[in-house]
């Protein structure tokens, strides 16, 4: 059974980790944004090519490059994917939208993993506080300033989303603050499936 999902919530929230889950015990295909662009500059394609350009030049990747590699990716077909940091905004969940069913695709959920902002803090800080011990560079945004920033983004963009998949019904909400193992079982429970292995 093919499912499409996104995952929702803010940074340090956990979507990294349940998505490679995801990946691992179903084989679905992660398309994270991020790495698709990395890719895309590197492989000498006419689009890995008009990437390189905008990024060259210092300038945001439009939605409709980003659009176009998810296109790509999902024109490769799969078990399903995760979309991993697209849609940000309003307009991209539009455009994701039209996407998949020009393609005779559609999202089966976008799942928030909800959390607590305090907690959230005190989690990357005892992430810092571990890598530190463990003498491993500190990711530079594993710092309360940085990541209260980082947070104000999240709500001023991103989480408008919410309320738009909770308009089209596709809204399924976890705990994110949940032990990992407990997270991944009630995605796997929001996805009608009885176990992350179903």
């Amino acid at each position: 059974m093919t499912i499409n999902i996104i995952l929702l919530g803010p940074p340090g929230a956990g979507k990294g980790t349940q998505a490679r889950r995801l990946v691992e015990e179903r084989g679905m295909v992660q398309l994270s944004t991020g790495d698709m662009l990395r890719a895309a500059r590197s492989s000498g394609t006419e689009m890995g090519k008009l990437v390189a350009d905008v990024m060259d030049r210092g300038q945001l990747v439009t939605d409709e490059i980003v659009i176009g590699l998810i296109r790509e990716k999902l024109e490769e077909g799969g078990k399903g994917f995760i979309f991993d940091g697209f849609p940000r905004t309003l307009a991209q969940a539009d455009a994701l939208g039209k996407l998949l069913a020009e393609m005779g695709m559609k999202l089966d959920a976008a799942i928030e993993l909800k959390v607590d902002d305090e907690a959230l803090v005190a989690r990357i800080v005892k992430r810092a506080e571990e890598s530190l011990a463990a003498g491993e560079p500190v990711r530079k945004d594993d710092t309360p300033e940085v990541f209260a920033d980082r947070l104000r983004e999240y709500y001023k963009k991103t989480a408008p989303l919410l309320g738009y998949y909770y308009a089209t019904g596709d809204l399924r909400q976890v705990d994110g603050m949940a032990a990992m193992d407990e997270v991944a079982t009630q995605i796997a429970a929001a996805l009608g499936t009885e176990t992350a292995q179903a």
